[in-house]
């Protein structure tokens, strides 16, 4: 392997904005997450919404019932007009 190519590895300290603190190895001595295996949803078994800024009200009030709509019979189709090619 050639020598001085690899960058430093230090202790790391990673904060959670749920306030857990992991220790590991990285490039960079601190991180910061926003979730961690203590406040993840996937690993407490909770069910939770994370809304950023308003997103689900946003698609709510844009679709409307999205569930009922698509439980409904499908309009029908018009055929496709066939097109004739004027020959010069």
């Amino acid at each position: 392997m050639k020598q001085g190519i690899h960058p430093q590895v230090h202790r790391a300290i990673i904060h959670c904005s749920c306030g857990a603190e992991f220790e590991t190895v990285s490039t960079k001595k601190e991180l910061r997450v926003d979730v961690c295996s203590q406040c993840h949803p996937f690993f407490t078994g909770e069910t939770r919404l994370v809304d950023t800024e308003g997103r689900v009200e946003r698609f709510t009030r844009k679709y409307g019932n999205w569930q009922e709509a698509s439980k409904k019979a499908p309009e029908e189709k018009k055929p496709a007009r066939k097109t004739t090619k004027k020959r010069a």
